[in-house]
């Protein structure tokens, strides 16, 4: 995953994914028999602390082996030992279940999507036959069937605090102006608000419900694993952030965390770390280690590695790396083994008491078997698919199944158009959907320009050339929607300027739902759709993960077919990013009910759309909107956790449309051939791609700013400021610290007066976790520091400067850099990096020149190996089998009666 995590979110370079081969306790491979210890670690605020040469601070930079990850999560680090590619790499054996028995894998259909089994459970006895049952369903002993659809339902068990961990996100507005379902708190027992087109789900998972039996109620929680903590002297808390910073000094803690632990915890954030010190583990850049001795100086010797408290927020926190590292969930046996390597005396009972409090959710994932067909409806039931055990936090469970239900309701709800047969090669169908006659329709150009946006949500990020669709609100009147007739969508079909163009056109007419595959030069095929989508009066955008990638829709819109161009206005206005999008800022704005008010939408980018974002995304499309998602599979995926271009492509759940259109040139011919594991040579005449060999780190850095400064200007006429140097990580002799550093002291030199940065300085700002924005410094005051932003100024608060949300950015990781292009791209493999390297990491670092490349080499062999046998690092998710069931669920005929 990414991940890149500028702005307070701890990286994945500090913990490999549970489960895998680097998951280790940072300064002991064998993990101490006591982490509770007393340590001689200081704790820093998060990452990119102020001091991050310290090697005991938790700094999201560590170079350390047993912290590496691998480079496609864009680690700060340049020395990986091995893949962390999480549960499915995993070392400790995953969970092979016998085939299963009757009953096993009975689903209900619901809106369009069929669910997951999820187990709640809430009593101790409950928890002890839940995880008995996932031991035994893992070992063969027993049936998926018998685990999921035998478990008697408990008292409800008293309320605990839960891990800060498993908490819901909260930090998304509401865009969407109707019911929240993915921006609400979903609390263990809120029931989930029904969104429009769908009804509610009565398999989705939730946690048992909570009431206040007390403490000794006969579901109360047995006493902790450990000593139960000594009686200390009653200390009086201080008020607000000021009894937060108070506890955080009497536990060794630095106090730069107390206002990260108070917008974590909430108001009685004092009093909850005081009762449970390891909540502290909720606050970005606290390590368990650091955690674990905070709390031995509050609790003192009476704590230790079997308190309750330990275990729950430890499960929580692996989950939120796992998280970081891609996954959405992560099998049982993985959890299991990542928590006994963190010094938990009994993983199991943690694990049943996370189940029981509704921290973490159970669900059943069929094991797809290479050559086994899947069961037929009415098959005999022994014959049913095994399946493995995963668990995962509430918040990216419900992003992946508003996801899958939101992808089965635009296929549902969308009304075919009425004529001929389409003639397209896209390879799959549209499971569900009305057929309706539409009428012949002759439309004005789309004027969805005009309408009203809705009021941006939180502060305004660096998003330049906002479209602006701020109108009089009085103005809100729907338009009628408008049909174009088959016969007007095989017109466009046919003045579109290729044949993959005309092909992704077609499809888009008989579909509310496409997957449109293709490189750089096929870019220009979305950009067709949208122009000709509005020359026929629909409302379409196009937006892209970056205000690099919007210039250039922006530029393949106005090439577009002169006829489209000139029908649609101005082109160039249908471009957005999809922040800008959902915040209101760019694009249609909202209609009256809160959905984007348009007719089509293209995403481009697509891999890079993480869970969250998708399903904020789906969820503001009203029925019978087309989506259109594109984008390269050869490139690394979203920065937050999942992968859901790759697994609508794998659950052929619509129809798919792969460019014939090959990326020219000797770069294209380069990245074409490293898409397909072959890294070969090819010419390159006017210096295209270029090879410099480094022996050593110190040796690239000094090559990488010889190439920056001076050989690429000279050669090629391509300035310094628009050539872009990307690397491994962050951290190393040869990251981003390094080679920003050696290139600010050529390019930029000065003391660094405003927080670091000088006027000047080429920076990359994080607004959020996952967005990179390049800009250069222009200025600092009171109010921060001033940024220019490919034209927009932005002004970034000095305490999320002194948090790491700006950093220097000459140079960059290839997750920051995914999304845009450069005239020139300078891509440094440092020696130390090559164990890590992955196709899908080149792929993406080597595609971002558009006139050169040079590469800083020395790896020697390790880069064509990893090319041809590392795809890419794996990740635990649903949503492939969301997707799949709800195909299987909309197939099975109705019950008789």
């Amino acid at each position: 995953m990414s991940t890149d995590r500028l702005a307070g979110e701890t990286p994945p370079e500090q913990e490999a994914a549970p489960g895998t081969a680097d998951a280790q306790t940072p300064d002991d491979p064998t993990a101490p028999e006591d982490p509770t210890a007393p340590r001689n670690d200081a704790m820093a605020p998060g990452p990119d602390a102020t001091a991050p040469e310290q090697a005991t601070a938790p700094d999201t930079d560590t170079t350390t082996p047993e912290h590496a990850t691998a480079p496609d999560t864009d680690t700060d680090t340049t020395a990986p030992e091995g893949s962390s590619a999480g549960a499915a790499d995993a070392t400790v054996p995953v969970s092979e279940p016998a085939p299963a028995a009757s009953g096993a894998g009975d689903r209900a259909p619901g809106s369009g999507a069929a669910r997951e089994t999820a187990v709640p459970a809430s009593g101790k006895a409950t928890a002890d036959a839940l995880a008995a049952a996932v031991r035994a369903v893992e070992s063969g002993e027993r049936t998926a069937a018998s685990f999921f659809n035998d478990t008697p339902r408990p008292a409800p068990r008293p309320t605990r605090q839960a891990a800060p961990a498993a908490r819901p996100r909260e930090d998304r507005p509401d865009t969407t102006g109707r019911a929240p379902q993915q921006g609400a708190p979903p609390g263990p027992a809120a029931p989930e608000a029904a969104r429009p087109g769908t009804a509610p789900d009565a398999g989705r998972p939730a946690g048992p419900p909570v009431t206040d039996t007390g403490a000794m109620g006969p579901a109360a929680a047995p006493a902790p694993a450990g000593p139960a903590p000594a009686p200390r002297p009653s200390v009086a808390t201080a008020p607000g952030i000021e009894g937060v910073r108070q506890v955080l000094t009497a536990g060794g803690a630095p106090q730069a965390l107390a206002e990260p632990a108070a917008e974590v915890l909430g108001e009685r954030a004092a009093e909850a770390l005081r009762e449970d010190p390891w909540q502290l583990l909720g606050v970005p850049g606290v390590r368990p280690e650091q955690a674990d001795g905070f709390a031995r100086a509050l609790l003192g010797p009476a704590c230790g590695p079997g308190d309750e408290r330990r275990a729950q927020a430890l499960v929580g926190w692996l989950l939120e790396q796992a998280a970081v590292a891609g996954h959405s969930a992560l099998e049982a046996a993985a959890l299991r083994a990542a928590l006994a390597q963190r010094s938990v005396p009994d993983p199991d009972e943690a694990l049943q008491t996370a189940i029981a409090d509704g921290a973490v959710l159970v669900f059943q994932d069929a094991i797809e078997e290479p050559g086994r067909a899947r069961p037929a409806t009415g098959d005999d039931e022994d014959e049913e698919q095994p399946v493995r055990i995963l668990l995962g936090l509430d918040r990216f469970a419900m992003a992946e199944e508003s996801v899958a239900d939101g992808l089965a309701r635009l296929l549902n709800t969308f009304e075919a158009v009425a004529g001929p047969e389409r003639h397209t090669a896209a390879d799959a169908g549209e499971p569900g959907g009305d057929t309706a006659a539409s009428k012949p329709t002759t439309a004005e150009p789309a004027d969805a320009d005009r309408s009203p946006a809705a009021e941006g949500a939180g502060a305004p990020a660096p998003d330049a050339g906002d479209t602006g669709a701020a109108a009089d609100a009085d103005d809100t009147a729907a338009p009628r929607p408008v049909r174009p007739s088959a016969a007007a969508w095989e017109a466009a079909a046919a003045a579109a300027p290729s044949p993959s163009a005309a092909e992704l056109i077609r499809a888009t007419a008989h579909s509310g739902l496409v997957a449109h595959t293709g490189a750089e030069a096929a870019r220009a095929e979305p950009a067709a759709l949208i122009a000709a989508a509005r020359s026929l009066g629909l409302r379409a955008f196009g937006a892209t993960h970056t205000e690099n990638g919007h210039r250039r829709l922006a530029a393949d819109l106005a090439a577009s077919t002169p006829e489209a161009a000139a029908a649609s206005g101005d082109p160039g206005a249908a471009a957005v990013t999809v922040s800008g999008l959902l915040s209101g800022r760019q694009g249609p704005g909202r209609d009256a009910d809160g959905a984007l008010a348009l007719d089509l939408l293209v995403v481009l980018d697509a891999p890079q759309l993480d869970l969250e974002t998708a399903a904020l995304l789906v969820e503001s499309l009203t029925d019978g909107t087309r989506l259109v998602l594109s984008g390269d599979p050869g490139v690394l995926w979203s920065a937050g956790p999942g992968r859901l271009f790759a697994d609508l492509l794998a659950a052929r759940f619509c129809p798919q449309v792969a460019s014939r259109t090959p990326d020219f040139g000797p770069i294209g011919e380069l990245v074409s051939g490293i898409g397909i594991g072959e890294l070969s040579q090819v010419e390159a005449p006017g210096k295209e791609v270029v090879i410099v060999p480094a022996r050593d780190a110190g040796e690239a850095v000094h090559r990488t700013v010889q190439l920056v400064a001076d050989s690429v200007p000279r050669a090629l006429g391509v300035p310094a400021e628009q050539t872009q140097v990307i690397t491994v990580g962050h951290g190393g002799a040869a990251g981003t610290r390094a080679l920003n550093a050696a290139l600010k002291e050529r390019l930029s030199p000065g003391p660094g007066r405003f927080g670091g940065f000088d006027p000047g300085d080429r920076v990359a700002y994080a607004p959020a976790p996952g967005r990179t924005v390049p800009g250069t410094v222009t200025g600092a005051d009171a109010s921060g520091l001033h940024l220019d932003c490919d034209g927009t100024a932005a002004v970034v608060p000095r305490e999320q400067v002194a948090a790491g949300a700006v950093r220097h950015g000459w140079a960059l990781t290839a997750h920051q850099a995914a999304g845009m292009r450069w005239p020139a791209a300078v891509v440094v493999l440092p020696g130390d990096a090559a164990g890590g390297l992955t196709r899908a990491w080149v792929y993406t670092a080597f595609s971002r020149g558009e006139r050169h490349l040079s590469v800083v080499q020395g790896v020697d062999q390790a880069l064509p190996r990893a090319i041809a046998e590392v795809p890419v690092k794996e990740r635990t998710t649903r949503l492939r089998t969301l997707l799949r069931d709800s195909v299987q669920s909309a197939e099975e005929p109705p019950a008789a009666g």
